[in-house]
């Protein structure tokens, strides 16, 4: 719904609008000058002027509203200038932040969860067809950072097919997509039989990838579950249970190093990442590429205690979502919150048998926000 302008006001270096909820919002002349829409280019949206070509002080001599809008009147400048009153009722609201793919789900024990009632599972034939139900699913993949597709063709590579609905492959050493089955002597351990604790995908990368889809092609009939867990909702529990232990993952850099015949990846990072707000926007962790921490023998002892208190609620089965994938099932999940593992399997009794790819995060956030905006415009 829409907010209603009740009142404005204004002195030199302030609007100031009453809203008829009874909020009200201030916006500074400053602000307001470095927004005029007319120095931006009409079709691209950018700014055609930088923030030195503005006055330092920019001083408002009127206001007044005109038919949905505010024009400004500056002193000393010859031009006004008009701001839709729905545009400054969205940039108080925080802008693009009220997108919905940017409002996270929690989900913390995944263990009381059932991944094919709570989680978004679409048939891929609807995926490609339906724009709606591709919104829908998109949105729910951003929010909860994993979502599900039926129906995948059991062929190797229908996985790039698949995924050109949802974002962009990012391509690594690995190639375009990797093969996920038990193999002599793995550079990986993911490439064999082993039961793989909960983590994140290759935070040696610079990027990290942002998204991880994995097909399944053929499934072991025992063992090879899939585990999931929610990281962003695990930092916020350690936030809240143990504040001190946040604070050291959350500002102490970890190496981290991948090393095969074809590559030699190094970055550092820490384990639960944070934005400029302080909210947690990535959790990076995965014991297996774990470097030798380069800590100062006095801090040594309070970081690793840190670290195993996180390692072990990973362990917890009440934060670990299951699921047995099904032949032709697809899992899409965000691989900077959601942590993913899997029990042991025996591939000498029961192959099994996924491909996985890489999708870069920018590619998938932008084509739900652009499909959105298709889809409310009627183009």
């Amino acid at each position: 719904m829409a907010r209603v302008a009740e009142q404005v006001s204004a002195t030199s270096g302030m609007l100031t609008v009453r809203w008829r909820d009874g909020g009200v919002s201030e916006f500074p002349s400053l602000w307001l000058r470095d927004n005029v829409r007319e120095d931006r280019d009409p079709h691209s949206g950018q700014r055609l002027v930088d923030i030195a070509d503005l006055p330092t002080q920019p001083r408002i001599h009127a206001a007044r509203r005109e038919n949905g809008s505010v024009r400004i009147e500056w002193e000393g400048e010859a031009r006004p200038a008009d701001f839709d009153l729905e545009w400054l009722a969205a940039q108080a609201a925080g802008g693009a932040a009220q997108r919905p793919e940017l409002e996270p789900r929690l989900w913390l024990e995944g263990a009381r969860l059932d991944a094919r009632r709570d989680f978004a599972w679409l048939d891929l034939a609807i995926l490609q067809a339906d724009a709606r139900a591709r919104l829908d699913w998109l949105t729910r993949l951003t929010q909860d950072g994993l979502a599900f597709l039926r129906g995948v063709p059991c062929r190797e590579s229908a996985i790039l097919a698949t995924v050109a609905s949802i974002g962009r492959v990012a391509e690594t050493n690995y190639g375009q997509l990797f093969d996920v089955r038990s193999v002599a002597q793995p550079e990986n351990l993911a490439y064999s039989d082993l039961g793989l604790g909960l983590h994140t995908d290759n935070p040696y990368r610079e990027p990290v990838p942002g998204f991880q889809a994995l097909h399944a092609l053929v499934t072991a009939p025992e063992g090879g579950e899939n585990l999931f867990a929610d990281g962003w909702a695990l930092a916020a529990y350690l936030r809240d249970s143990a504040p001190d232990a946040f604070r050291l993952l959350s500002t102490t850099a970890v190496p981290f190093h991948y090393r095969s015949s074809d590559a030699d990846l190094y970055a550092q990072r820490p384990l639960i990442q944070l934005s400029c707000h302080g909210e947690v926007t990535a959790v990076h962790y995965n014991n297996r590429s774990v470097a030798p921490l380069q800590l100062k023998a006095a801090e040594a002892a309070a970081f690793y205690a840190a670290y195993r208190r996180f390692a072990a609620l990973l362990r917890e089965p009440r934060f670990q979502l299951r699921i047995k994938l099904s032949d032709g099932d697809l899992v899409v999940f965000d691989n900077q919150r959601t942590l993913h593992g899997r029990t042991a399997f025996t591939s000498a009794r029961h192959a099994r048998h996924l491909q996985g790819c890489y999708l870069t995060r920018d590619s998938v956030y932008s084509g739900t926000a652009v499909l959105r905006r298709r889809l409310e415009s009627g183009t």
